[in-house]
């Protein structure tokens, strides 16, 4: 076989023939789907671009914080898709009933107190006086409003398994209210404090009804359809799937929260501005607005850190982190996550949908090569989904470490010994560009043809949601710092594609304990279940994990008050310029 170090020249030479060939719409997909992973950068451009300041002119009492982020959001609906970087903008926006703080401990939202009333019951005590940025009301009918939306099978929210254990949402006062589940489900708080758990002026989620009813040509009332919702039945299986399409529309253009920013401009793919809600009802933001603008090279990304256009430039690419810290001006922060990045394959496809195949190509694989080659040592190796950090994590658990040898052997097992043609899709992100060809160069010793195709990150979320690829690069945050959502999403059968089990794989075993890992309300229980479930992951195979990174994030020293949490998001209310 080849020296590593000789595959790894050739790969990093072979990325910049790869840039050139390939097609960024290889597949014209819409971009409102769901993702998973903030790092969504593409490759380092060669442009001349000087960072010309582009951001909104917006007339606003106080600093304008602009930062230069390698995507732009997907949905300002919290009950819409998946991806960090709409997160990092509907955090300011909307509030929750709980939120995390830095420890990732459960902290009041819009619920300054609660209890839980028996094993499957919490009594939630709502802020007064909070008013939604549309004028209207905060009241416990918003929160049963929001829970009863995310699931409804209309809005089709790729989050909805957060929340399916609900049974019941009751109003039980103005400022009060019950939330029952269906069995005790320990991470309830989590789920609530998670992104999708932002609540919605009830009014903006009226409009959004009234304007899908209208729009499919549904001549019955938002009332009459809560009604019919509540009844079930053949008859709403009817009218649901008509106003399907049609759900989310208004509150993506319309994002009416609680929270201490509001929009003030969206330009598709190019910037979204938010300005302070002066009626806040905690206290006000510092910055009187924070612009997201859309840089996609991370060159480009760091010259609008250096010249000042942009206060904040995520993600740094790990080659950049010298020339940013070694500036007089910036400096990186460095953020440990409870993020994944993996290489998945599609069960369901020839040669994937044999254990023995997966295993193989995790053993022929090096690590530490692309952690130390590709990431410059950013991040730790993943032995499995979990990071350390996520409640569940069972360092005991064995892992599939390199071993070129038994590689062999699974594959002549398998009756591949002379390898096989396949295809790895990626995204435009510089380091999972990279590691697809580390892979695939590696893979090319054991016969195995692999054809990196690079495709639009819209188009790439749509097409692997669709089950369209044999492997994939991706990533994941366990947001909730717990062990069903690092698990459940990934790879429970009903989780399939835009929820985030884009492995497809389904396995009546890991099926039951990750049930019963939601079932289960005794801590070591719990976590009994989880180590057995990380244990049939590792023979299962379904992906090969890579590694849990750091976020890296560009920041002028002028900046004040900025932090990054552990799931890759923002914390903008406290910044200053100085």
């Amino acid at each position: 076989m080849k020296s590593n170090k000789t595959l790894w020249l050739l790969a990093m030479m072979l990325v910049f023939s790869l840039v050139l060939a390939a097609c960024a719409g290889d597949g014209s997909g819409d971009d409102d789907t769901s993702g998973d992973d903030p790092d969504t950068g593409s490759e380092e451009s060669t442009d001349e671009n000087d960072g010309a300041d582009t951001e909104s002119d917006v007339d606003v009492d106080g600093d304008h914080v602009v930062l230069a982020v390698s995507s732009d959001l997907v949905s300002l609906d919290p009950h819409g898709d998946n991806d960090v970087p709409s997160s990092n903008v509907r955090e300011n926006i909307y509030e929750n009933l709980v939120k995390q703080d830095e420890n990732m401990e459960i902290v009041p939202g819009l619920a300054h107190d609660w209890e839980q009333i028996d094993e499957t019951t919490y009594a939630f005590y709502l802020e007064e006086g909070v008013e939604f940025h549309d004028g209207s009301e905060f009241t416990a009918s918003a929160v049963k409003t929001n829970l009863e939306r995310v699931m409804d099978p209309a809005m089709a929210s790729p989050r909805e398994f957060l929340y399916e254990m609900i049974e019941e949402v009751s109003v039980e006062g103005d400022y009060e209210v019950h939330i029952t589940t269906e069995y005790p489900f320990a991470p309830l708080l989590s789920h609530l404090a998670h992104d999708a758990g932002g609540i919605i002026s009830e009014e903006a989620i009226t409009a959004d009804y009234e304007q899908a009813l209208e729009e499919a040509g549904v001549d019955m009332s938002v009332e009459e359809y809560y009604e019919l919702r509540a009844e079930g039945g053949e008859e709403f299986e009817e009218v649901y799937e008509e106003i399907s399409e049609y759900v989310g529309t208004y509150v993506a253009s319309n994002p009416h929260g609680t929270g201490f920013f509001k929009l003030e401009e969206r330009i598709s793919g190019e910037e979204t501005t938010l300005v302070r809600n002066e009626d806040y009802w905690g206290e006000n933001a510092l910055p009187g607005a924070v612009t997201f603008k859309v840089i996609p090279e991370p060159g480009a990304r760091i010259a609008e850190l250096e010249t000042g256009h942009s206060h904040i430039a995520d993600p740094v690419q790990p080659t950049d982190v010298s020339r940013v810290d070694n500036a007089e001006e910036t400096f990186v922060n460095v953020q440990e996550s409870v993020s994944l990045s993996y290489i998945g394959f599609n069960v369901e496809k020839e040669p994937f949908d044999d254990p023995r195949v997966r295993q193989a190509i995790n053993y022929a694989i090096n690590q530490e090569e692309i952690i130390e080659g590709i990431y410059e040592g950013n991040g730790i190796p993943a032995v499995g989904p979990l990071a350390p950090d996520v409640f569940g994590y069972d360092p005991d658990v064995p892992g599939l470490d390199y071993d070129p040898d038994r590689a062999q052997e699974l594959l002549e097992e398998a009756g591949y010994g002379d390898g096989f043609e396949t295809t790895l899709w990626t995204n435009d992100n510089e380091q999972r560009v990279e590691t697809a060809l580390y892979v695939q160069d590696a893979l090319s010793d054991y016969g195995i043809d692999v054809e990196v195709e690079e495709l639009e990150w819209g188009a790439y979320l749509d097409q692997t949601s669709n089950g369209e690829h044999d492997m994939f690069v991706l990533g994941w945050s366990t947001v909730t710092a717990d062990a069903d959502y690092g698990l459940y999403a990934l790879f429970h059968s009903s989780a399939h594609g835009a929820t985030g089990n884009r492995s497809f794989l389904a396995n009546d075993e890991l099926d039951e304990l990750l049930d019963a890992g939601r079932r289960e309300a005794d801590p070591d229980a719990r976590q009994e279940i989880y180590s057995e479930a990380q244990e049939l992951l590792t023979e299962l195979a379904p992906m090969l994990y890579v590694h849990h990174q750091n976020y890296l994030t560009g920041v002028r020293e002028e900046v004040e008050g900025f932090w990054v949490d552990a799931l890759g998001i923002y914390q903008l209310k406290d910044v200053t310029l100085n």
